[in-house]
């Protein structure tokens, strides 16, 4: 049936009208909270040299435009201003230097290894790592380590611009400031080794490090440890010639570094007894410190960035988590749908399968609670003049403005009353039809919604069962020919209809639809009828029958065709309704969970379920979408295009099952991916604005749905028909 509001007096209007005014922020905040996202995961990426990652590596080049004395001098490079010097480390004096870090599990066991030894060494650091693991770079300068800059994202600069270059060096001194309070001054090339490799392609860059204020240092002893060469070749290759004093270039970062750490635990006490002293760069020149002390605007800048990197990586640690939860939650809703859904049309589609020792015969009152549904009205109050089972009709009109009333009372047809009532809501006008209702057994429709002649005598044939208090019956979209249309009909199919026979199963129904619903009037008085406590009085009715003890139950033949939105504000309109509704009756029926009894039983299975599958799974599934993209865009993109296939055959699969199960035609599937794509994001909003609305204090009316009045009952085969009186039989 279409929502409903009360009709609004001046100071209502005014009201209504200010909040109007603030519902563009209500949906500005999901938008906001997926852009904060994707820049989170961008940011993400950046750190982790996923965007702007340059791998190339220049071929040697010649050396010709290289100063000869720069070729065969020392590997401290000087080119500040008119400049162009090398110097070499004394004898007896070795400086460590540790390239490509700092990594969280080697670069520890180095600076443990050199604490021990009481060493000092310089770790080139570069900015994406010195972002990820500011603490690590902390510790390097309170032990007295120096620090050099080696680029943020480690690409070749003989390939880069001098922009490039800036933003490189730029980059990576902002880590610095806000890892450890410094810059610093030195600095050493990405895929640089000793002075001699020099060419034509790095000396220029070389030389405008040097006009940036940088001394560039390369190294002349290699321990090639990243070739893993074992660690007795790493110390051999370490050691300098002849008491010689050497810059020695290791890593600490960049893979397994095991050999590393070993070889320093032996490398440090041998060079020792031999009268070498460990220290870092300007230590061993006797010159000024390399660091500058950063504070100010500078210094805030840095640590602003070591925040966000910091939120980054816990956010996209909370998003894999999520994305692996809502993979585990989807697969697991899937399995559970497959397994109990076949079970359930296998137990009730068996020949021998009755609810009862004899079909229900009495007859049942019908209930049509409308507001403005002149469109539809007639439709639906014919399509009931055509059951095969005994009926009285009332259709409550909630003070319709459009003549609903006047249009069912014109019809002039037995077994219909019109009862006319102020405007007072959905669950006002059920419980007046209630109270005006001559037989026990109540049917309730909705305004918009069509029956099939059995509609209503295969609805109520579970009644049967003294113990079953509510039946859900099967309800489908009517106008399936849009695209939007087609979406919802898979929903409708694969969702709910799937979903309820599962849960039947379970016994812990969640809802009985609004558009095709049977209650015992017993379980309704019972349960103190219908509430407007929540915006979804069925989810609510539902749970409260639940709760007294009384089974729910589906009827998949009991089938009714409603009209479903036709656009996306209006489909937004009714599942922000339902999401918030959903929503309000987990909430006011909590106290489940820790009741005994059936209302216990509910709480502890039903109402988890409820929660996961239908708020939590939707909230979490549009991370399968957000990581596709960012899988898509910065790799790996070949595994990101098969795991979400993957993810989609196996939703395809359970939506075919689906299908065949409903007696459904394939042909919509189609657009099943481009349903995935889009109407997920559709359902994200929607419930992200319904926790925003719940955690905020808000109140959502209810809204009119503009309708077509299109919908009409499809015809019943001969096949059909003989196939229905086999089972029952009509109650006439």
């Amino acid at each position: 049936m279409a929502s409903r509001t009360r009709r609004p007096g001046p100071a209502t209007a005014a009201r209504a009208g200010f909040r109007r005014r603030r519902l563009p922020m209500r949906l500005l905040l999901p938008v906001l909270v997926l852009v904060a996202l994707t820049a989170m995961l961008l940011l993400r990426g950046f750190v982790h040299s996923e965007i702007l990652a340059d791998h190339r590596v220049q071929p040697p080049a010649a050396k010709d435009k290289v100063p000869q004395e720069i070729l065969e001098g020392g590997p401290v490079i000087d080119t500040r201003g008119d400049r162009t010097t090398s110097l070499r480390v004394p004898d007896h004096r070795i400086v460590l230097t540790f390239d490509d870090g700092p990594d969280p599990v080697w670069t520890p066991k180095v600076l443990d290894v050199l604490k021990e030894h009481r060493a000092h060494a310089v770790f080139f650091v570069t900015g994406t790592m010195a972002s990820r693991h500011p603490e690590l770079v902390r510790r390097m300068v309170d032990e007295g380590h120096e620090i050099g800059l080696h680029t943020f994202n480690h690409p070749d600069l003989s390939y880069q611009s001098r922009k490039r270059i800036d933003w490189e060096l730029s980059q990576n001194q902002l880590a610095l400031a806000g890892a450890a309070g410094i810059r610093s001054s030195l600095f050493r090339p990405p895929y640089s080794s000793f002075a001699r490799a020099l060419d034509n392609r790095t000396w220029p860059v070389t030389e405008y490090i040097g006009d940036r204020g940088y001394l560039t240092v390369v190294n002349d002893t290699d321990s090639e440890d990243w070739r893993k060469p074992g660690v007795d070749e790493i110390i051999r290759r370490a050691t300098p010639e002849g008491g010689k004093g050497a810059i020695v270039l290791m890593h600490d970062s960049g893979g397994d570094r095991h050999q590393t750490v070993e070889a320093l635990e032996k490398f440090l006490p041998r060079l020792d007894r031999q009268g070498y002293e460990f220290q870092n760069l300007t230590e061993a020149l006797d010159a000024p410190s390399a660091h500058t002390r950063v504070t100010g605007a500078e210094l805030w800048k840095g640590r602003a960035w070591i925040v966000l990197v910091k939120a980054s990586e816990n956010i996209t640690g909370i998003l894999v988590v999520g994305l692996a939860a809502v993979g585990v939650l989807v697969l697991a809703r899937f399995g559970l749908m497959l397994l109990l859904s076949g079970l359930h049309a296998r137990r009730t589609r068996r020949p021998d399968f009755r609810w009862g020792p004899h079909p229900v015969t009495e007859p049942v009152s019908v209930l049509v609670p409308a507001y403005n549904e002149a469109k539809c009205i007639e439709n639906t109050v014919r399509s009931l003049m055509e059951s095969d089972h005994p009926i009285e009709v009332l259709v409550i009109d909630d003070g319709s403005s459009d003549g609903t009333a006047r249009i069912v009372e014109a019809m002039r047809l037995p077994g219909v009353r019109v009862i006319r009532q102020l405007n007072a809501g959905k669950p006002a006008a059920l419980n007046r039809g209630v109270a005006n209702a001559r037989h026990d057994l109540i049917v309730m429709m909705d305004g918009d919604t069509v029956f099939e002649p059995s509609t209503v005598r295969e609805l109520v044939q579970p009644f049967a069962d003294p113990r079953v208090g509510a039946v859900a019956g099967n309800a489908k979209v009517g106008n399936k020919d849009s695209l939007i249309g087609a979406w919802q009909h898979i929903e409708y199919v694969m969702g709910f209809n799937l979903d309820r026979r599962m849960y039947d199963v379970l016994q812990c129904m969640p809802t009985i639809p609004g558009a095709v619903g049977a209650f015992r009037r017993s379980a309704l008085e019972r349960v103190g009828g219908m509430s407007d406590d929540t915006l979804a009085e069925d989810t609510d009715i539902t749970m409260a029958i639940h709760r007294d003890g009384w089974r729910v139950v589906y009827a998949e033949n009991a089938r009714a065709w409603t009209e479903a939105p036709e656009s996306v504000q209006q489909l937004w309109s009714q599942r922000y309704r339902w999401s918030y509704g959903t929503m309000q009756a987990i909430w006011k029926h909590r106290r489940a969970l820790v009741e005994k009894g059936p209302s216990g039983r509910f709480g502890r299975v039903g109402l988890p379920l409820v929660s996961l599958f239908m708020v939590l799974a939707p909230l979490l599934a549009p991370l399968i979408d957000v990581f596709l993209v960012y899988g898509l865009v910065f790799g790996p993109t070949q595994k990101t295009v098969l795991a979400w296939f993957g993810v989609l055959a196996v939703q395809a699969a359970c939506a075919a099952y689906a299908f065949v199960l409903d007696r459904e035609k394939l042909t919509p599937l189609i657009s099943l991916p481009l349903q995935q794509i889009l109407y997920r994001q559709l359902m994200y909003v929607v419930l992200l604005q319904s926790w925003i609305t719940a955690l905020t204090g808000g109140r959502l009316r209810w809204q009119k749905l503009r309708r077509m009045g299109a919908v009409s009952a499809p015809p019943v085969t001969r096949d059909e028909s003989r196939e229905r009186v086999l089972d029952g039989g009509p109650a006439r």
